[in-house]
């Protein structure tokens, strides 16, 4: 949808408009005070004296590139992981204890993400179903972000709520005995709400706990007694640190264990490029290096099109040493840590998308009085490429001149393309360190007349080592 908010005084013959483009796939077209103005997609154009576009949200001059990421051999050498499973506790193992479940925030006071719930139920034959198909089902009702359950020190599952409904029902069958039987519940958030209102009325923790499908009916375990314990014992005895580590007895790691801490050093990557973990094969949890809190991952939650917001945690490079690093993983639900990698990224693939419809750049335009006004004699419209400090431009990748799709590593020609452009960029670029292109079809032997033409330049070039005229 195209949207015009207009800011004007007639009588001194001033004139501020805002052209909008809501429409999240296709560019608009739209005449304006009987001038013909292009806005491209989710964009907003700001036309000074209501006519001269003096700005567009979409349409700047700035090189933007592609990261690339590359496993290094140091880090990939001995990656042996040992492992550390959470010990779950009992409800006698606790000190805080209420006849119903506790709110988790009150508990945790921002210390930790996490907090146990434990309750303990006696069971007789008569209880149980009969046939052995037949299992009872563990129905916990939570206001947390996320819940893992165990009866008898067994995981039964986890559950988690949603971005539109943060409460959500964990149901899962479970495995009881005749006898005292133990449910534990890890209840975690991810931090605090921290804006909106009514900061004090916010919830988390237990709301109902039940068990259904007992021959005698169901058990309402929400007045049975609770105990609860604050924070893991890993938090507790800092094992995630050089000073902590050594308090547990750590053995060799196995995938797909629940409540589970895994360890392993690795050595810095060569170079000064940042440093990233891939963790995509993990599923919810904390990272550590060295002691140091790189953040909390939840891979297992996914987006509509069916992939994690994020997998990859930057780890800063003075929390580095240069040999042996102690990566500490908290992994919560069932993933693999031998398919995590440490990479470096790079910036090397940099592009420029620039059409000769974009307002003349920033330093081009000042203000007169209350007026704006052209006070560069060239203002024709330029686009520079800058390689990273001591690299050249080695490869042009893409070049078009017409109406180019895409997005920077992802370009495509359209219907408009004129096969001069990458010649043109090539004699311009190849081998130096930073080159400026114009944004003119004249240039590119470009059909302006095209019917689909943006006139827009499109180019993506590779740096590599080397300095100028190698």
């Amino acid at each position: 949808m195209l949207q015009a908010h207009i800011f004007e005084l007639p009588e001194e013959n001033l004139c501020l408009s805002f052209l909008s483009n809501n429409n999240t796939g296709e560019d608009g077209t739209v005449i304006f005070r009987g001038e013909k103005h292009y806005v491209p997609s989710r964009s907003v154009s700001i036309l000074a004296g209501c006519k001269n576009v003096v700005y567009n949200t979409k349409r700047v001059f700035v090189q933007h590139n592609e990261r690339s990421y590359h496993t290094s051999e140091v880090t990939s050498k001995n990656n042996q992981w040992e492992m550390y499973s959470e010990k779950i506790p009992k409800y006698r193992d606790t000190k805080v204890r209420m006849k119903e479940p506790l709110e988790q925030f009150n508990q945790t006071k921002d210390a930790s993400d996490y907090l146990w719930y434990t309750t303990s139920f006696r069971l007789e034959s008569d209880d149980l179903p009969f046939r052995n198909d037949i299992r009872p089902v563990l129905q916990v009702k939570s206001s947390a972000h996320s819940m893992m359950g165990f009866a008898n020190d067994a995981f039964v599952g986890c559950a988690r709520g949603s971005k539109q409904v943060k409460g959500f029902m964990f149901e899962k069958p479970v495995d009881l005995k005749v006898g005292v039987n133990h449910v534990v519940l890890l209840s975690s958030t991810m931090g605090m709400k921290d804006s909106g209102g009514e900061l004090a009325e916010v919830k988390s923790g237990i709301q109902e706990c039940l068990i259904q499908g007992l021959n005698t009916g169901t058990l309402d375990l929400q007045v049975n007694g609770w105990g609860h314990k604050a924070a893991l014992e890993g938090e507790d005895k800092e094992i995630y640190s050089e000073k902590g580590v050594g308090k547990v007895q750590w053995k060799p790691a196995e995938n797909g264990r629940a409540a589970t801490w895994y360890k392993r050093y690795f050595d810095e990557p060569d170079g000064d490029d940042p440093v990233v973990l891939d963790m995509s094969s993990m599923d919810k949890g904390m990272i550590f290096v060295n002691g140091e809190g790189v953040g909390r991952y939840w891979v297992s939650y996914r987006t509509l099109a069916g992939t994690p917001s994020q997998a990859l945690y930057h780890i800063p490079r003075p929390f580095l040493k240069s040999k042996d690093n102690l990566l500490v993983v908290f992994e919560e639900e069932m993933g693999k840590p031998d398919g995590i990698l440490v990479q470096t990224v790079t910036r090397d693939d940099i592009c420029l998308f620039i059409s000769e419809h974009n307002p003349g750049q920033i330093k081009t335009w000042d203000t007169d009085g209350d007026k704006i006004k052209l006070i560069a004699e060239d203002h024709s419209r330029r686009g520079t490429l800058m390689c990273p400090p001591e690299k050249t431009i080695q490869e042009v990748v893409f070049a078009s001149f017409g109406n180019p799709e895409g997005m920077c590593g992802n370009f495509t020609v359209g219907t408009c393309h004129t096969p001069n452009a990458k010649q043109i960029v090539e004699k311009e670029c190849l081998g130096k360190p930073s080159c400026m292109l114009p944004v003119d079809h004249t240039v590119y032997g470009a059909d302006i007349n095209c019917q689909s033409t943006t006139a827009t330049l499109g180019v993506q070039v590779r740096c590599g080592g080397g300095k100028k005229g190698a």
